[in-house]
């Protein structure tokens, strides 16, 4: 059983680094601006070795049920309850404050065990901090700096001691009976980015998807600011869903915590093996739209197009056929992306998503045999000869697939240089055609093909005319 340990605390208490510090790597992200954390945060941790799943939630603070704010305080809330451990956090240089102290009594109502940790500790300064966190009736503080690494040890022994890791008994090992058991291997879910431009509706997709409130969702532009991840399984397969910040023109990004989500959000993109860029029915493919989906096949990521809103359209038919022309003029060289119309309100439309999903996920993990790559080769050179270069007509010898994620494929060329990009794209919408694969990127690389006698003539083969 993996425990599952909640960081909780007012705004700017350093959550986040701490968070970052247990999982071992930056996660979430940390700036000195107060709610920066939204959304609740997740990731699997070891923590002195024994593996923990760990939460970053966001600042609590007091505020009516509607707002930002009181969305993120239930968030919160949900957080607590579902924790194995709240760890309680405080900034021992400010000391305890009243709103501390009201919300250590909240944790205390909720019945859950949790640790008081006086964080940023590194100087003087913090030890009367340090010593009022006891009055919060959490037991004994334990003294940290996240920013440091200080006292994480200390922390560390403390988390297991009261999750009660030390007195659990392991199971004993079975006797031998000689028979060579499988090694069971983790399936690793299928990493899923939803993109797009701010309040197209990315959050409350992922939770008509998921069929619960996970994510918090507003009006107001850039409300997602993390990456925040959701698991989820779709007709027996897992998958990794990421709510993405909204993407908007770089002139227009100047806040530093709007810059961190754009990071974010990037690297979501460059990490994901689908992505769903989501689009406003209302306002669709705005220049925005269009540069988010260019730098998605640029990555080589799978993409397909969903538009959101579908059910405030009208004209439904006039609308596709505009948004299909758009992209078969913007993304040529992706022909077949797949155009799915959704409505997250309502729910409509998400299994033919998560279908088109799927299916976008197969095709960039196409793998083609090199026969059948040869077969296809000597047609398509039938069909359309290559051109002459100097005189010469240029020759492609043999191809294989060198590799998948995205389909990746090498021609053995007798002059590489000389082969129009035309031609090229000839092959490439052949082969996307022939071997059903739309929308997914394809590689396609030419190589000069060897001469079959040279290495004849280099290992003891006599040239014409020799003596």
């Amino acid at each position: 059983m993996t425990h599952t340990i909640a960081i909780v605390g007012r705004p700017n208490v350093g959550k986040s680094t701490l968070f970052n510090r247990l999982a071992g790597r930056r996660l979430a992200l940390v700036d000195p601006t107060p709610g920066l954390t939204r959304d609740r945060k997740e990731a699997d941790a070891d923590i002195l070795g024994e593996p923990v799943r760990i939460v970053d939630t966001a600042g609590l603070e007091e505020s009516d049920p509607g707002t930002i704010s009181g969305k993120m305080r239930q968030q919160t809330l949900k957080g607590i309850k579902d924790a194995d451990l709240v760890l309680f956090l405080i900034d021992a240089r400010a000391g305890v404050t009243p709103l501390d102290r009201a919300f250590a009594e909240l944790v205390r109502e909720t019945g859950r065990p949790a640790l008081a940790v006086a964080n940023k500790c590194e100087g003087k300064a913090a030890e009367s901090g340090y010593y009022e966190a006891f009055s919060l009736g959490l037991g004994e503080p334990c003294a940290i700096s996240a920013e440091h690494g200080e006292g994480m040890s200390d922390l560390g022994m403390e988390i297991l001691s009261r999750l009660n890791v030390k007195d659990q008994v392991p199971e004993e090992e079975g006797e031998d009976d000689g028979e060579v058991k499988p090694a069971v291997g983790k399936v690793k879910p299928i990493r899923i980015a939803v993109v797009g431009r701010p309040n197209a509706g990315k959050s409350t997709l992922i939770n008509a998807v998921i069929g619960e409130d996970r994510l918090i969702t507003s009006d107001m532009p850039g409300t997602t600011r993390d990456s925040i991840a959701v698991d989820l399984t779709f007709e027996g397969t897992k998958l990794k869903l990421f709510d993405t910040a909204g993407l908007r023109r770089k002139s227009r990004v100047t806040e530093a915590a709007e810059k961190l989500s754009v990071g974010d959000a990037l690297n979501a993109i460059r990490f994901a093996e689908v992505v769903i860029l989501l689009v406003d029915a209302t306002h669709p493919f705005e220049s925005q739209d269009l540069q988010i989906g260019e730098l998605v096949v640029n990555e080589g990521r799978a993409l397909l197009i969903g538009v959101n809103k579908w059910d405030l359209i009208e004209d439904r038919a006039e609308t596709l056929r505009n948004i299909r022309a758009v992209a078969e003029h913007t993304f040529a060289d992706v022909k077949g992306i797949a155009i799915v119309p959704v409505s997250a309100q309502s729910g409509k439309g998400l299994d033919k998503l998560m279908a088109a999903t799927m299916g976008a996920y197969d095709a960039w993990n196409r793998r083609l045999s090199t026969a059948g790559l040869n077969r296809w080769l000597s047609e398509a050179l039938q069909r359309h000869p290559p051109p002459a270069a100097a005189g010469k007509r240029i020759k492609l010898r043999y191809m294989t697939q060198a590799s998948a994620r995205p389909p990746t494929f090498v021609a053995f060329c007798s002059k590489p240089d000389g082969l129009p990009k035309s031609y090229v794209r000839y092959l490439v919408n052949s082969i996307r055609e022939t071997f059903d694969l739309p929308g997914t990127p394809i590689r396609f690389q030419l190589r000069k093909g060897e001469n079959p006698y040279a290495k004849k003539a280099k290992f003891g083969g006599k040239k014409r005319g020799a003596k």
